[in-house]
């Protein structure tokens, strides 16, 4: 603990420098996002949203730090816990795709990720069912796997919108919707998996990623870091391999439909 505690210190002290250090990199990534107009309508909407998104990562974070202690230690709140995660996820993927009622399906490719990798994990004993291990880990799956239905999503929606004319030419051919629009979507959908793979592929040699120093801070070794950090690359690379797949089946097949929120 003292390790952790040490090491945490000397990484970032939690003082008034820190504070005003964060207020000044807040204020300048607002003031870039708005003179540059950086929004989709050219104006300063994307400017407020990275105002807000500083604000409530703030608040937010605070209110976890204070609840994760009894989190970790209560049989029921742990459930919760991971619930509300998921359905923030789902929540926030949904309206990233689209603008209309089928926001909720999101649920499915955040879950076809996650799910199967949690129970692996849980079966073969490698993540203990505590809340001080399990959390981190879900939270990362999860996130991870919003992230590629985001994008898989949104770039095969506006993949299909562009080239309708094309998957019209296909449905005269003989084709079935289904198959017509998996043509046109699939390249583009696949796009959601290069951040995954880009920071898999750059892992040590361009960043260390949060597990890994987190783990040296707490006392790891160097080993068993490196072997924590792998893991969860593998991991996510394999939650959002499966995400972008039933998020472009969904998308192929009506299911997501609308046209994306531009924020």
């Amino acid at each position: 603990m003292q390790t952790f505690a040490s090491g945490s210190a000397v990484l970032l002290p939690v003082n008034a420098t820190l504070g005003w250090v964060l207020a000044v990199l807040l204020v300048a990534a607002v003031g870039v996002v708005a003179l540059g107009r950086l929004s989709p309508d050219h104006g300063h909407g994307r400017a407020v949203e990275v105002l807000v998104a500083g604000a409530r990562a703030a608040v937010q974070l605070g209110a976890v730090s204070l609840a994760i202690g009894w989190v970790a230690r209560s049989a029921y709140a742990l459930p919760v816990f991971v619930l509300v995660m998921f359905a923030v996820a789902v929540r926030t993927a949904g309206r990233r795709i689209t603008a209309d009622g089928t926001w909720w399906r999101t649920a499915a490719p955040i879950g076809a990720g996650v799910a199967p990798a949690t129970v692996l994990l849980l079966a073969t004993g490698l993540v203990p069912v505590r809340g001080i291990a399990l959390i981190p880990i879900t939270g990362i799956l999860i996130g991870g796997a919003m992230t590629a239905t985001v994008l898989a999503g949104r770039q095969s929606l506006a993949e299909l919108r562009q080239r309708h004319g094309e998957v019209e030419a296909a449905l005269a051919l003989g084709m079935t919707e289904r198959d017509a629009r998996l043509e046109i979507a699939r390249a583009s959908a696949s796009e959601a998996l290069i951040p995954g793979l880009d920071q898999t592929r750059t892992v040590g040699l361009v960043t260390l990623p949060g597990a890994f120093v987190g783990m040296l801070l707490g006392g790891a070794s160097p080993v068993a870091a490196g072997a924590v950090q792998l893991f969860v690359l593998v991991a996510l690379m394999a939650v959002q391999a499966l995400a972008v797949l039933v998020t472009l089946e969904l998308v192929v097949r009506g299911r997501l439909t609308g046209g994306a929120r531009a924020a």
